[in-house]
Parts: structure tokens; C-alpha cells; sequence
């Protein structure tokens, strides 16, 4: 990646993708170049989560919503300790932010992290675009980096895909650490890091939860080291058919029918040590107004996405594995992808989706309590 922060508003820029469609508009963060696949996010609010969120690692992503930066960019709603996306894509970025907690502009934040964006394009034709053709490689050029067409387009079809893609230890944490309990702590979880967001462990201290945040590398020793009364799996980026190590470490737990609950990349895992595939989709889920179905409660809830790949399992069946009876809890609406696993015969199950709720809806925050519920059954 080259960038450079200066001259940004007044820079021409190209968004280029690996297929050959070229937009075209102006700088808008740092300038220079960056690559990445290019995908899109349907949420309207919460930019600065999404930015922030490990998930996206090497992703380009297209804001659906017209306007964008609003609301500025704060000290206190990131993910994690950094942006994580390779480029940002917005159509009409805001002149000026306007929010009692706004620190700075999104552009200025962009700009201090070295993020290389475009602005001025039209997202509604390149969300249109992905959702026919799929994501894509792609790449964000501007200022001296800027070359003919086709010299860019090479450079971004030299980029390596998606798919294969091994991220998670990219972008987890390489000490472990505690997020204590909030009030009388009532259980210890030790928590995968294949990506984690901020607020997961938040949300779990809030329930007496002591969290105790392992690295992606983290053996079962490890885990047990901490007496924990649950373990819980991450979300994160990349490609899990390459994630061998977290699905050993889930299959010994798996055998130990541990308290385990997984989100996202945490899903995946889940159905990877089950026996079932997963596979890519053609442009993903990423949003915050994602319909998805609790079919142990016939309960549809708004929920938030961001996720390129998916498990591979039977909607229409319980299904043997070699840790028992496992069944599909939960499935997209809009295209009945699994959304959910839930083991019959010990305490596992998962959600591809986000329930920490951020940025989005809260109408998942009872996943936490479950996983309370299963701790409390299993120490019953």
C-alpha cells in the first residue's frame, strides 16, 4: 500500500475492479493506492464499528447508505485498536460532522490511519454491480499512483482472492488478556481471539462474565488453564476451510462438552468440527437490517452481518455427528442461508451473526443469556 494525507479533497481517484469496471470520482482519506475485495454494507448508521471491525481485514468496503460521516468519528465506539478495512467507498461524504461526542472528521481519521478511500461515485451502480457479478478483487488508486487503465487493472488482478484466504491471525490479539466482570462475578469464559470485537467481552462482563481473551494460537492447555466454565469462539476474517488450528482446539472442546458458544467466523468453526463444508458466497451478508430466523422460537429478528462465507449444512434435518445430534437453529430470510448450529446432545451452538449489537439492533442480545443458561446447567 502507498499512501500519503495530503491534498486528499482536491485528488482525482479511481476505484478499479478485477473484472474490468472502472468508477471513477475523487480522494477522500489518504491518498495513494490499496487493494482489497471489494465488497458492500448495507448499514445506514455505524460506520465507525465497521471500520474498526477485524472482520473486514483486507476488504474494500462500499457504504450503501448515500451520505456518510455525519456523525464524525469519536473516542469511544471502536471495535478494536485500529481501522481494519484496505479502502473505503462513499458516494457523498459529509462536509462537516455534527455529533456532541464527534472527536474529528472521518476524513481526518482516515487520513491519521493511512486508509486510501474514493468518494463521489455512484455506490448504487457498484452495489448493483457486485450483487450481479459477486465481490471482487479490487483496487483504490489516486494522486502519483494513478497509471493508465489497464496498468491498474493488472495490479489488481495480481492480487491473491479471497477465497484460501488465512486472516485470523492477522488481526487477533498476540497476548492474552482479562475484561473483568462487571458486579459478582458469577463465571469465567476463555474467548477465542480470531478477530473479536470490542463490546463481545463487554457484553458477556455485563452478565458476570470474567473474560479471559486468548490468541487465535491458543492451545487446549490453554484454554484450561483459566478453569473456565464456558469457551467461546470469535468472529474474524478470511477464509475458515483454512482455519485448521481453531477447529482442533473446538473438536477438544467439543469432547470435554464444555459450555461453547461461537459467532461468525466462530459459526463456521462449529460446523467445520461438526463434519460439515462451508463455501463462499457470491457477495456475502453485511449490514445491520438483516432478517434471520430463531427456529427454536419461530421468532424473527433484525440482526447484524458481516460475513463472505457460510456453513454448509441440511436445513431439513437433524443431522449425526460425531458429537451427537446437531440441527440448524437459525436461517437467513432472504436467502436461507444457515445462520445458526445447536447441538442436541451437549451445550454448542453458534450464530453467523453479530448479537453484540455493534453498531445494530439488540434483538440478539439473548444469545449472551443462553450461553448463561448453559454454564448454569452444566455447573447444576
Amino acid at each position: 500500500m502507498t499512501i500519503s494525507t495530503r491534498g486528499a479533497a482536491q485528488a482525482p481517484a479511481v476505484l478499479v475492479l478485477e473484472d474490468g469496471r472502472i468508477f471513477r470520482g475523487r480522494a477522500y482519506g489518504a491518498v495513494g493506492e490499496t487493494f482489497g475485495e471489494a465488497v458492500f454494507s448495507t448499514g445506514m448508521t455505524g460506520y465507525q464499528e465497521t471500520l474498526t471491525d477485524p472482520s473486514y481485514d483486507r476488504q474494500i468496503v462500499v457504504a450503501t447508505a448515500p451520505q456518510i460521516g455525519n456523525t464524525g468519528w469519536n473516542d469511544e465506539d471502536d471495535e478494536s485498536a485500529r481501522i481494519w478495512v484496505s479502502g473505503y467507498v462513499v458516494r457523498d461524504p459529509a462536509r462537516i460532522p455534527s455529533n456532541w461526542r464527534s472527536r474529528r472528521s472521518l476524513d481526518e481519521e482516515l487520513s491519521k490511519q493511512g486508509v486510501v478511500g474514493i468518494s463521489g461515485i455512484d455506490t448504487r451502480a457498484l452495489t448493483r454491480h457486485l450483487r450481479e457479478r459477486g465481490a471482487m478483487r479490487s483496487g483504490v488508486f489516486s494522486g502519483e499512483v494513478l497509471a493508465p487503465d489497464a496498468e491498474l487493472l493488472a495490479r489488481v488482478r495480481a492480487q491473491p482472492q479471497m477465497k484460501g484466504a488465512s486472516l485470523y491471525e492477522e488481526v487477533a490479539t498476540k497476548e492474552a488478556y482479562t475484561v473483568a466482570a462487571i458486579g459478582e462475578k458469577k463465571f469465567t469464559v476463555a474467548a477465542i481471539d480470531l478477530g473479536i470485537k470490542g463490546m463481545t467481552p463487554r457484553r458477556m462482563a455485563e452478565r458476570g462474565i470474567e473474560v479471559h481473551v486468548l490468541p487465535a494460537t491458543a492451545t487446549v492447555e490453554d484454554v484450561y488453564a483459566v478453569a473456565p466454565d464456558g469457551v467461546f469462539f470469535s468472529n474474524g476474517p478470511g477464509d475458515p476451510a483454512t482455519a485448521d488450528g481453531p477447529v482442533a482446539l473446538m473438536r477438544a472442546v467439543l469432547e470435554r462438552k464444555t459450555p461453547l458458544f461461537g459467532i461468525c467466523f466462530g459459526n463456521q468453526i462449529l460446523g467445520r468440527a461438526l463434519g460439515f463444508g462451508t463455501y463462499k458466497l457470491k457477495y456475502g451478508h453485511r449490514g445491520i437490517n438483516q432478517p434471520v430466523q430463531d427456529r427454536t422460537t419461530g421468532k424473527v429478528e433484525v440482526t447484524a452481518h458481516n460475513h463472505g462465507f457460510a456453513v454448509d449444512a441440511p436445513l431439513d434435518k437433524i443431522s449425526d455427528t460425531e458429537f451427537g445430534r446437531a440441527e440448524v437453529s437459525h436461517v437467513c430470510l432472504n436467502d436461507q442461508v444457515v445462520e445458526g448450529l445447536h447441538l442436541l446432545d451437549q451445550p454448542a451452538f453458534s450464530v453467523q451473526y453479530h448479537p453484540e449489537a455493534a453498531a445494530g439492533p439488540h434483538d440478539a442480545a439473548y444469545l449472551f443469556d443462553r450461553f448463561v443458561t448453559l454454564m448454569e446447567g452444566q455447573r447444576a
